[in-house]
């Protein structure tokens, strides 16, 4: 079914989009207490008034995505590279003569899975395109979601198997871009570090710059607009090609401030949705101390 309606043009999709946000924001209310919290929080300087236009374009986004990742199922490559621009891949490759591995920092923002178009903007075809994944429970809705991001010559790489698979990939010496989401919240026992990122005490991923330190990785930002509805461009903006100069954490620190204020720029884009601060410091410290007594 979903690839029957993915043959849809988009332009159709999005009135079915326009008809699902009534629906999942008016009469369903999907989640719409928690992304109030996150806005109320993250935005204290906002008016009421501002976080709730915020809070339903946020709905009217989360509509679209679902449609335009439904699309990519379809879609051509053609109609990709006219949707989602993407500059900075002939740095990136550029680098990797440098580099055995580029890492990209990304964020739930935009249409996240169309950016696994990169292989399109590629002008090398001697590394591998890679990005990370959380493996769904449902097997079917897993295998739907490793086909749309395989569509376009992107690699599949489990989080729970990443450095391994990176591993691999050195002793064979094989180069390879690799897409991190480091933007959700981390297991109790997998937290490191804590940064002030939208006026929140908040838990982070250190995993993406901890392997970069191994492995001796480049690390790119993933700067993303929404130019006009279906038109995207990605900015590849580069970190550091040296990660083992900085100190433990600090790249994940500039990543966040990097993060926060491409979402400042277009809040809506951003996945509201997730229960991102379900975790207190107090709390994870209790969690990390019981862990160590049973030790």
């Amino acid at each position: 079914m979903l690839k029957g309606l993915s043959r849809l043009p988009l332009g159709v999709l999005y009135i079915l989009s326009d008809i699902s946000f009534f629906v999942v924001y008016y009469l369903v209310g999907y989640r719409r207490k928690v992304v109030r919290t996150n806005l109320s929080n993250a935005f204290p300087e906002k008016s009421q008034k501002e976080r709730r236009q915020i809070e339903r374009r946020f709905f009217r986004f989360l509509c679209d995505y679902a449609f335009e990742t439904i699309r990519l199922l379809s879609m051509s490559a053609q109609e990709m590279r006219r949707r989602m621009v993407i500059e900075g891949v002939e740095d990136m490759e550029k680098t990797l003569e440098r580099k055995p591995f580029v890492f990209i920092y990304l964020g739930h923002y935009c249409n996240w899975e169309w950016i696994s178009s990169i292989p399109l903007w590629a002008q090398r075809t001697d590394h591998v395109n890679a990005q990370l994944y959380r493996p769904l429970k449902n097997k079917v809705i897993d295998e739907l979601f490793i086909e749309l991001r395989t569509h376009f010559g992107a690699t599949n790489i489990s989080k729970y198997e990443a450095l391994r698979h990176i591993l691999t990939y050195k002793k064979e010496g094989r180069r390879a871009i690799v897409g991190f989401i480091s933007d959700q919240s981390p297991t109790p026992i997998n937290i490191y570090e804590w940064v002030d990122f939208l006026h929140q005490d908040t838990p982070v991923f250190t995993g993406t710059e901890r392997i970069a330190k191994k492995v001796d990785a480049a690390i790119y930002f993933a700067d993303v607009e929404r130019e006009s509805r279906g038109h995207y461009r990605l900015r590849l903006r580069l970190m550091t090609e040296d990660a083992r100069a900085y100190p433990d954490y600090q790249l994940t620190e500039q990543y966040m401030r990097e993060l926060e204020q491409m979402i400042r720029r277009q809040p809506h884009l951003w996945l509201w949705s997730h229960k991102r601060w379900k975790h207190t410091r107090a709390a994870v410290e209790e969690v990390q101390r019981a862990a160590k007594r049973e030790q």
